[in-house]
């Protein structure tokens, strides 16, 4: 990959962030901060300022003012939610919310990802039917399910969707639908994750009926929405930023008793969580649930209200997490071996490859470890405990999966949905044969359109962290104030990165290789005045920069930088991005 050095500051630019440092100026006016009231605005968010009116969102006073009356008359209300780690911490929010107000006529419903399958499904409503369910809420799910809404509608249950995926053009016959993503929902900001638009409508209940709660109480519930917006990997700037900044405060004093014991058996100081301890720590875990076939068991991590529960539970999402790990892995490697096989160089636009024992609640993570190594879209299929094709996609990083799905000819998907970077999918068995190519034609003639645009695409290069190089320093201004000085941008994610540092000509001391199958790696280097820093990259040893490297040979090494507190002690280290 090429890089380029994000150009300095001219006068005119840097008088604008006064009494900020130029360092900082320069990231932020990099990412699109070009005043000091924004860069103000970015460096110290304002909840009260940042947060919108829950009342903007399309159908969300509506959607309150039906759950109150449903809460005044004891009707019994379902919280039906979707199985990942954005899913099950909005279960978690509804369910909080619920205990905090003393209403107890509620259960929370999650389906199984292998048998069941992503969204509403029919079985699963009938059998809340049968339970006496009257109004189903859902939670990141819902948007495409028109035929299990009209068999709710049916069944005399009245469904509430809050959703945060893409619209299909048809809706479902709901009572109501919260989606931001409506081409009629005049809300604000358009990137919220699921459980974002469940706190909005718990803001909205609030705001017509606070049930005894005192003002500001719901910001105790924001510890669970910072993990689903950092999970869900979606943009963390406007209103995302205010729940990831808030979130991550919450996180370090939250009481729950599940993630006080899960930080525990993880060896992480709640006090120093970052955003990092999150996404590569307890977002796994969470997700192993469903893939592993117990979603309920991370809901009941996260809902835990005594010790034991916590204990437990925690003991069991890590051991399914490691159990999960080694079978991605083996996943992983045979998928990558029939691609090198059947397209060697001649990789088509779009990778579609799939196998019937497949399952496919472990393709998401299989196909974004391909989309990454391959540099294409990866669409991966196996057969769910219904006998029925289904699949995940992931993007490379330029491609919207979703309309790529929807460009195809009617008729190839029987289902699918998702974000710009990743979705899934089912089909029907005799479309199968013809989805590599349908996709390939839809993707090429997207490229296509792509490359004759090239002012825009030059343009949103400018704004594209990956091939960019935000700042050269020399190896000595690696310090805890440089690195307070950039942590004033966290926390960060997609949309906010890490700062990517280059340090040219730096000699590595000693070169280690480390982990289970030594595919760690991990550089020593030295300060003029002796001081040691270390460079690391997780499951980089066998990367082709990894390979050319030497002890005692100088490099230009490109990194961001981390801040680890073990025992109390600080420890500072570049995470490895590229050696060139």
């Amino acid at each position: 990959m090429s890089y380029k050095i994000r150009r300095q500051l001219n006068n005119d630019e840097q008088a604008k962030f006064i009494g900020i440092s130029p360092t900082l100026s320069h990231l932020l006016f990099h990412r699109g901060i070009l005043d000091m009231e924004s860069a103000k605005e970015f460096i110290s968010p304002n909840y009260e300022k940042g947060i919108h009116d829950p009342f903007l969102l399309k159908d969300a006073e509506k959607s309150a003012l039906r759950i109150i009356g449903a809460i005044e008359n004891n009707e019994k209300i379902a919280i039906y939610a979707d199985y990942d780690a954005d899913g099950i911490p909005g279960a978690a929010i509804m369910d909080d919310f619920l205990k905090r107000i003393n209403y107890k006529n509620y259960l929370i419903y999650i389906p199984h990802r292998h048998n069941e399958g992503f969204g509403l499904n029919v079985e699963a409503i009938e059998q809340l039917a049968l339970s006496d369910v009257k109004l189903i809420v859902t939670i990141d799910c819902g948007i495409t399910d028109i035929g299990s809404v009209e068999r709710a509608n049916d069944l005399g249950l009245e469904v509430i969707i809050t959703d945060h995926h893409e619209p299909p053009l048809e809706l479902p016959k709901a009572f109501a639908i919260i989606d931001h993503k409506q081409n009629d929902c005049n809300y604000p900001d358009k990137n919220l994750c699921g459980s974002g638009v469940a706190f909005k409508l718990i803001q909205a209940i609030l705001k017509i009926n606070r049930f005894g709660l005192k003002e500001g109480h719901e910001k105790w519930l924001l510890d669970l929405i910072g993990i689903a917006t950092l999970s869900d990997m979606v943009s963390l700037t406007g209103e995302n930023r205010i729940f990831a900044y808030y979130g991550m405060s919450v996180l370090r004093k939250s009481p729950r008793k599940g993630l006080v014991q899960l930080l525990r058996k993880l060896r992480i100081d709640q006090r120093y969580l970052s955003e990092d301890d999150i996404t590569f720590m307890i977002t796994p875990r969470i997700n192993a649930a469903s893939r592993m076939g117990v979603p309920m068991d991370a809901f009941k991590l996260l809902s835990a209200d005594n010790d034991n529960d916590a204990y437990i539970f925690t003991e069991h999402l890590d051991k399914i997490n490691n159990e999960r790990k080694g079978v991605v892995a083996a996943l992983v490697k045979e998928v990558k071996k029939i691609v090198k096989e059947r397209y060697g160089d001649n990789i088509p636009s779009v990778i579609v490859l799939g196998n019937p024992v497949w399952k496919p609640s472990l393709l998401g993570l299989a196909a974004n470890s391909c989309a990454e190594e391959f540099d294409r879209p990866v669409f991966l299929w196996g057969r769910d405990g219904d006998d029925i094709i289904k699949g995940s996609c992931r993007s490379e990083g330029k491609t919207n999966i979703v309309e790529l799905m929807r460009a195809v000819s009617t008729g190839t998907f029987s289902q699918f949905g998702g974000h710009h970077h990743s979705g899934g999918f089912a089909m029907n068995n005799e479309q199968i044969h013809y989805l590599e190519q349908r996709l390939c034609e839809v993707g090429d003639k997207i490229k296509q359109l792509n490359n004759s645009t090239d002012e825009q695409s030059n343009q949103s290069k400018d704004h594209d962290d990956e091939d960019f190089i935000d700042l050269e320093i020399p190896l000595d201004q690696v310090n805890i104030h440089f690195y307070n000085e950039l942590n004033q941008l966290a926390p960060f994610g997609v949309g906010n990165k890490k700062p990517i540092l280059l340090f040219r000509q730096i000699i590595p001391e000693t070169i280690r290789r480390f982990g289970k199958g030594n595919d760690h790696i991990e550089l020593v280097f030295r300060k003029s005045n002796s001081e040691k820093i270390v460079a690391i990259s997780f499951f980089g040893a066998n990367s082709t920069w990894a390979k050319n490297i030497q002890a005692n040979k100088p490099i230009d090494l490109i990194a961001s930088l981390d801040k680890s507190m073990y025992r109390g002690r600080v420890d500072l280290r570049l995470r490895i991005v590229d050696i060139i």
